[in-house]
């Protein structure tokens, strides 16, 4: 029988617990997987044609939710992932310690480009209750000084990248791999692979744990962002399969989402996103070109279930995996970085073993990236990608897998919406501890998010009680309550839009001129959401 750990209530120790609690006999093992600026579509089980057969059975075996949002951006979204609350009362209302984009002088707390000291992770949360922890793989949540890094945040073990990018095949400075606080000098070996690497990190750290401790294993990929690096024998199972272009690959994505009956057959494909050319206008050259862009980003997809594969049949063999929480999802819909290139054909360093460039119109030489038309394949059925904050920027696959504890029909699917906010509630209520009210001495604030155990019982499934969904991402503003959404851009002359989910999923069909009420109403929830969320700026405009 496992360990119980029972939080106490003392003067001067953890200030106002939420709960107090005595954890279950059988506390699973809690492993959330995250993929890095994966699309929708990508994974087999969610319509794509990169073969994912790893993460295909799991879904198989497992639920899936249809409707589950992240923040949009690399940052942001972990920190909600890892503290349950919005990224701007986490201080990550912005990329970490972002060179490029800043946020303005006079923006608050929320803008600190780092994870707010006062606020707990979950790996902070679960190690007092006796958990192993690690985080192998990209951090991105502040990294200039050893006090924003994984081990001061609850993490015992960290192997993997503290910035946002690097090469794949020979990671290097200023954006070195880490071990613990330990910059790594350039890897040698020159079959080393970003991916490959990060996953045997995480087997590293299954195989050493002790049959009675519970672990919480955060697997953070950093694959398939930018830049295109894979392996060679992998992208060569991809060369070619792509010459008939996006608009070809969006069709049959998108019919094979009706056949999984992952989206309702009411919606709409959306078009092509704003610049990006039909392939028919493309030359001969051009298409060659972009069919292998194309060709190392299934590869970067495909190489991530394999290594996903290993962890899973590491966990299997150690039986382990029977007891296992199992959550897989990506940090934003897919980069159609840089923007300014529709074609997505201006870079040249792909998968070259030293290259490494910031993958923007501002270093064209340097990076490499697939642009705006592959990742509005990624993002089928929807508009837009990551940083915006229509459906294409923010809805992710989220699988969950889990044979002790989900007792729904195998390979469920659950259409009701969720956030990524509701991972630490729903880890908490599993692991049976509490969250205290207040940390280091300042109050934190409420966990936003919802736990997801009651999706996990038997049954037909119950309506949730609504509830609303807000985002924010420079100056980009969002909020969904029920099934209408608000959006609006960050351009200077913008107005609100207005959609309504259930019928236009896809939204197509802007009504914010006729449904006024609502969308005032909704601007109005959007900005008292602001002004309590530490989000720049909060004037009505």
């Amino acid at each position: 029988m496992k360990r119980r750990h029972r939080w106490r209530r003392h003067a001067g120790a953890l200030l106002g617990l939420v709960l107090t609690a005595t954890a279950a006999p059988e506390r699973p093992d809690v492993l959330i997987i995250l993929a890095d600026d994966m699309g929708y579509s990508d994974i087999g089980c969610y319509g794509g044609e990169i073969p994912t057969p790893h993460l295909d059975a799991l879904a198989a075996g497992g639920l899936r939710l249809t409707q589950f949002y992240n923040a949009a951006r690399c940052s942001p979204t972990r920190a909600a992932l890892l503290t349950g609350v919005h990224p701007h009362e986490a201080g990550m209302g912005i990329l970490a310690e972002d060179q490029v984009q800043r946020a303005p002088d006079n923006a608050g707390p929320g803008y600190r480009r780092y994870l707010a000291p006062e606020v707990m992770t979950l790996a902070e949360l679960l190690r007092p209750a006796g958990y192993a922890t690690a985080l192998s793989g990209k951090w991105h949540l502040g990294f200039q000084g050893e006090e924003k890094r994984p081990l001061a945040r609850g993490f015992d073990h960290f192997y993997g990248l503290l910035a946002g990018s690097s090469s794949y095949h020979r990671p290097a400075a200023p954006r070195p791999f880490t071990r613990g606080h330990e910059m790594l000098p350039p890897p040698e070996d020159p079959e080393f692979y970003a991916t490959d690497a990060i996953a045997g990190d995480a087997i590293r750290f299954l195989r050493t744990r002790e049959k009675d401790e519970p672990f919480f294993l955060y697997l953070a990929f950093t694959a398939p962002h930018w830049p295109l690096h894979a392996r060679t024998e992998d992208i060569a199972k991809f060369t070619g399969r792509y010459r008939e272009g996006w608009d070809v690959w969006r069709e049959r994505r998108f019919a094979r989402q009706r056949e999984l009956g992952i989206i309702p057959d009411r919606t709409r494909l959306s078009p092509r996103d704003d610049g990006v050319r039909a392939w028919s206008d493309l030359t001969t050259e051009e298409q060659g070109r972009l069919d292998f862009r194309m060709a190392v980003y299934a590869a970067q997809v495909h190489r991530m279930d394999w290594n996903i594969g290993r962890v899973i049949a590491a966990l299997r063999e150690l039986g382990r995996l029977h007891n296992t929480l199992v959550i897989f999802l990506s940090d934003n819909g897919a980069s159609a970085e840089p923007y300014t290139d529709a074609g997505g054909g201006v870079f040249e360093a792909v998968n070259r073993p030293g290259a490494f460039g910031l993958g923007s119109a501002r270093d064209p030489a340097g990076g490499s990236s697939y642009g705006t038309g592959w990742a509005n394949v990624s993002n089928t059925p929807f508009r837009r990608y990551k940083s915006r904050l229509h459906e294409g920027g923010v809805r992710t696959p989220l699988i969950v897998h889990w044979p002790a504890g989900l007792h729904v029909t195998p390979g469920a699917i659950d259409h009701r919406p969720g956030d990524v906010t509701d991972l630490v509630p729903t880890v908490l209520e599993l692991a049976g501890i509490g969250r205290p009210l207040a940390h280091r001495g300042e109050p934190m604030p409420p966990l936003r998010g919802r736990s997801l155990v009651p999706r996990f019982a038997a049954g037909k499934a119950e309506t949730d009680t609504p509830r609303d969904f807000y985002w924010e991402q420079y100056g980009h503003r969002a909020m969904r309550r029920g099934d209408w959404k608000a959006v609006r851009t960050d351009a200077p002359d913008a107005a609100w839009e207005l959609y309504r989910l259930d019928a236009d999923g896809s939204e197509l069909e802007n009504l914010a001129a006729v449904e006024l009420a609502k969308l005032a109403e909704m601007i109005d929830a959007w900005e008292a959401w602001a002004a309590a969320s530490q989000v720049w700026p909060v004037t009505r405009d």
